[in-house]
């Protein structure tokens, strides 16, 4: 794994480093720049190293970054803080200093490094402190638990063997899946998106909308969904199970079949889950029906369980 660690200005880079070089045994590099030299021979080092945690910090240039996120080894941590906590961290390095003095550096570093705000926002981990107090324990306790998470609930500091790391797992692969189909949704009342899988190959996708040819609920296709009314009975649209369901038929969803869906099925949904022989349906947000659709798959033999992808980026406030 290789951790790149972006600041604002004296936001505690310094401090994450010596956690992962003390805590977690990392290898700490030079900054971009110096040592290794550029980003180019930093990956060609990570590469043959990639089974070893290693990390650093620097002002990455959004090419540069470019390069290091194509990585599957990368993860990008940038970490910020209250000005007071700041303050207290440019006093520890440089000593006698006003708050004008650190206001005058901070702005004379976001002049020389102009696509820092763009660098940060790509970050897969946030970090904000909001006491200097926290740089010490509570630090610890934030960083380790988001390690785990992104080693899939791994010791970090086990070596990856014969895997690549950082990389998803099944459910949060197809679960992401299903968000994205749920993007194309043109209902008006929600996006919902689903995702049938067999042999963890991918049979079909659904999201909800109007059938084809009729007008997108979007556009005033669905009377129902445009005017706010209640009735289901009454709605144009498919929902995404459905639509994904159609598209697969039951010889194709076979006996094997897993249905990932980001909504939990509503009633009539689960009615043809069970008719079309799904095996297992995993679902992230909870719908108003959960209790009545659990009672049919559960009656159906379709096992059920929820799962919740992890966002990126993580914003986490210590």
């Amino acid at each position: 794994m290789l951790i790149y660690i972006s600041e604002n200005v004296y936001g505690g880079a310094n401090k994450l480093l010596r956690k992962l070089k003390n805590e977690w045994s990392f290898t700490i590099l030079d900054d971009i720049g110096d040592g290794l030299g550029d980003v180019d021979a930093i990956i060609a080092h990570a590469t043959e190293n990639f089974t070893k945690n290693l990390a650093m910090r620097g002002s990455c240039t959004l090419e540069e970054l470019n390069k290091l996120e194509k990585r599957p080894f990368f993860l990008h941590i940038t970490i910020d803080a209250s000005l007071r906590a700041r303050y207290a961290n440019f006093c520890e390095e440089i000593a006698n200093k006003s708050l004008e003095d650190f206001l005058d550096f901070a702005e004379l570093q976001l002049q020389q490094s102009p696509q820092l705000p763009q660098v940060r926002d790509r970050a897969n981990i946030k970090l904000y402190i909001t006491k200097y107090e926290h740089y010490q324990s509570e630090i610890s306790q934030v960083l380790a638990k988001q390690l785990r998470e992104v080693n899939q609930g791994k010791d970090i500091r086990v070596p990856f063997q014969n895997t690549t790391p950082l990389r998803p797992d099944w459910d949060s692969y197809f679960m992401k899946l299903a968000t994205l189909a749920a993007s194309r949704s043109n209902c008006m009342k929600r996006r919902v998106g689903c995702v049938i899988v067999r042999d963890r190959r991918v049979i079909a996708t659904g999201y909800n909308g109007t059938p084809r040819h009729l007008v997108n609920c979007h556009s005033g296709g669905c009377p129902r969904c445009n005017n706010g009314g209640a009735e289901l009975n009454t709605c144009l649209c498919l929902h995404a199970e459905e639509n994904a369901l159609l598209e697969a038929g039951r010889d194709r969803v076979g006996s094997n079949a897993i249905l990932y869906c980001d909504t939990c099925p509503c009633l009539t949904c689960s009615v043809k889950i069970v008719q079309t022989g799904v095996r297992e349906v995993v679902y992230s947000q909870s719908y108003r029906m959960d209790e009545a659709s659990f009672k049919v798959l559960q009656e159906g033999g379709v096992l059920v369980r929820q799962f919740s992808v992890l966002e990126e980026p993580r914003f986490v406030v210590v």
